[in-house]
């Protein structure tokens, strides 16, 4: 949303919002001119909106639900009234649009994506669900570029506003269940989602997939190593430092002497994806190894908060079991001996009911797990489900079920080494008190 908004204000037009609570992010849109509240009440909407109802456009997502007194009000108001994905996908009519779809990796490779098409000079406009190191921005906007990047998100089939030049799709694991009921029912969206490919056009899938390509769509596959996929990685080497280097295998010729700043395997095969998909938008090889080297990564992706010889601390957004054995994954190859301690915030109810099991063990992968109370986002609470049906399953024997306020003063009473910080509510208004520790 925050793209968006971006987006209009750019374009001229005044832009203002309501949000749930205050953060880093909102403080940086009031200070680029966009009106921001955070109480929901109608007199609390600036007058600019409050117009004739031809001269606005107002733009909700799911998250928000039906007894919101200011969509409420806009609606019996007769205003022109759009969800997120109608008005990403109006955007998108005017490009050749990538899009990259998938239950996790979309923010990793479609900022990926944005940055290899800015730096080599093929250039993009980009909506992208994280904020980009390298831009400090989620919204990046080019002159005379045919092509725009965005997150396809299968959450309440919103993706199914796109029709793509390019899709990518990096993972199909079941999630969203409240929406889609069943993991079948989920793939066959996804399946639909493919079908809206322009003709001529290309779908990028990680191998293994089960995903056709509709006729008339070239479909094209990607792996971390495997070399039955069209691009993946060879020679892969880590550093010291915890890149990697490799070379990218192709259809057509070898790019040899890769490297990548961001760390993990996960980066490497996220950067294989996004390289692909530069290849194919006409990039240069050379200038693409060069700007997969100086992509700086995302905040809470694997975001390191500090580095030293002594301590680790390391902010992300995971939120899917998946998710989180990657992120432990990765910490355990790039730290091997290490004590690794987490701070996990469980997102929705339903999502904590379906993958109970799941959760608790890629966090039996940590050796200490703090483990904070459901931020419930969108739902309202699920009788007999709390993070104790998580907890109660997790297999280490250091282990604490608390609230998010007993945080700092449980870390002050601990010999940090490693530390994780976990989860997509608002576990992130943490990361300052935390650093403040070390």
């Amino acid at each position: 949303m925050s793209a968006l908004a971006r987006y209009f204000k750019a374009k001229g037009l005044e832009v203002g919002g309501y949000d749930r609570t205050e953060t880093v992010l909102t403080q940086n849109l009031v200070k680029e001119g966009i009106a921001v509240h955070y109480t929901d009440c109608v007199s609390a909407i600036p007058e600019t909106f409050l117009s004739d109802p031809k001269d606005v456009l107002v733009i909700y997502t799911p998250a928000i639900p039906a007894s919101h007194s200011e969509l409420q009000w806009f609606r019996n108001n007769n205003y022109l009234i759009m969800k997120r994905s109608e008005a990403l996908g109006m955007i998108s009519k005017s490009k050749a649009t990538i899009a990259v779809a998938g239950t996790h990796g979309k923010t990793s490779v479609s900022t990926m994506i944005a940055h290899l098409l800015t730096s080599t000079g093929i250039g993009c406009d980009a909506f992208l669900g994280g904020i980009s190191k390298n831009y400090k921005s989620n919204l990046l906007l080019a002159e005379d570029s045919r092509y725009m990047v965005v997150e396809a998100d299968e959450y309440d089939r919103s993706f199914l506003r796109l029709h793509p030049h390019l899709a990518v799709v990096t993972s199909m694991d079941a999630d969203h269940l409240d929406i889609y009921k069943t993991h079948e029912a989920m793939k066959k969206t996804f399946a639909q989602f493919a079908s809206q490919i322009k003709p001529d056009g290309v779908l990028l899938v990680k191998h293994g997939l089960p995903l056709n390509a509709p006729d008339g769509v070239h479909k094209l596959t990607y792996s971390l190593n495997d070399s039955n996929a069209d691009f993946y990685a060879e020679n892969l080497r880590m550093e010291h430092d915890g890149r990697y280097f490799f070379t990218l295998r192709t259809p057509i010729l070898p790019i040899h002497d890769i490297h990548t700043r961001a760390p993990g395997l996960l980066n490497v095969e996220n950067g294989v994806a996004a390289m692909a998909v530069a290849l194919l938008s006409g990039a240069d090889s050379e200038k693409t190894s060069d700007a997969m080297a100086s992509f700086e990564g995302i905040q809470r992706r694997f975001d390191f908060r500090i580095k030293t010889d002594k301590n680790i601390y390391i902010d992300d957004y995971a939120h899917h079991p998946e998710e989180l054995r990657y992120a432990v994954s990765s910490v355990r190859e790039l730290y091997p001996g290490r004590h690794v301690t987490g701070i996990f915030q469980p997102h929705l109810f339903t999502r904590t009911r379906d993958f109970a099991d799941g959760f608790a063990k890629s966090l039996s992968m940590l050796d200490a797990l703090i483990l904070l109370n459901i931020y419930p986002a969108r739902e309202e609470p699920v009788e007999g489900v709390t993070s104790k049906i998580i907890f109660e399953k997790v297999t280490i024997d250091d282990k604490i079920l608390c609230t998010k306020g007993d945080v700092i003063n449980i870390l002050k009473n601990k010999d940090l080494d490693v530390l994780l910080t976990l989860g997509a509510g608002d576990i992130d208004t943490l990361t300052a008190q935390i650093e403040k520790i070390f």
